[in-house]
């Protein structure tokens, strides 16, 4: 269908199942913050972090606190408490992931996983899944410049796998700023899965080119037609 040659996929609630877990370590860190659970301040800050899902974890703190500090010290903690929930193996993949990213690899395709997560807390992911070795490549916002819903991720994975041109890259996320990261990236299929944490209205509205149910849908996709 598509001359696809690299592939940039998403991490948490598109490859890895969250189940919760962003908003558990949230919880952790505006408590840190003062913002106990609860309160209409907290209800309000809940909300944002929703939908806000998959943006850089640190854009997200600086908008609710305002200030550099509390918002640096608010990702430190939010790290922490998501580095003992993946240490206390809440971690997993979804299924089917690591075998699309085979498939997809063994066809000549290049993977990405991308995530807004700190290098630390990607590197904390793919270790407790073993998945150090699993693509050709892994970026978080600082490895980029500037997280989702920049077009950054994608075009640094362009550049590093060699990739030829935006037309040839397929962006697979669960978030609606997922979405705008592959259409600002020009790339030719901006997939969204319904495995994470926005639906189908906020994965169009996003600019979402096909919908799969999962993962593991998209070799089918990429090899064999239209969805």
């Amino acid at each position: 269908m598509h001359d696809i040659r690299l592939a940039v996929l998403d991490m948490a609630g598109t490859t890895v199942a969250d189940d919760g877990l962003v908003e558990q370590a949230f919880e952790q860190a505006a408590a840190g913050q003062g913002v106990a659970p609860g309160g209409a301040e907290h209800e309000r800050m809940l909300a944002h972090v929703r939908a806000t899902m998959g943006e850089s974890k640190i854009t997200v703190f600086r908008h609710l606190f305002g200030d550099e500090g509390r918002a640096q010290a608010a990702n430190r903690a939010f790290e922490a408490a998501y580095h003992d929930l993946v240490d206390s193996g809440r971690c997993r993949p979804l299924p089917g992931a690591a075998e699309t990213v085979d498939k997809l690899r063994g066809a000549g395709i290049k993977v990405a996983l991308t995530t807004g997560f700190s290098r630390a807390t990607q590197d904390r992911i793919l270790a407790a899944l073993g998945w150090q070795d699993l693509a050709d490549l892994t970026l978080c916002p600082a490895d980029a410049g500037r997280g989702r819903p920049y077009p950054d991720m994608v075009l640094t994975a362009l550049l590093r796998t060699g990739t030829d041109a935006v037309q040839q890259v397929a962006v697979v996320g669960d978030t609606g700023y997922d979405m705008l990261t592959g259409r600002h990236a020009g790339a030719a299929v901006v997939a969204g899965v319904l495995t994470g944490a926005h639906r189908e209205d906020r994965l169009r509205a996003g600019g979402a080119t096909h919908l799969l149910p999962s993962i593991a849908e998209l070799p089918a996709l990429l090899f064999e037609g239209e969805r």
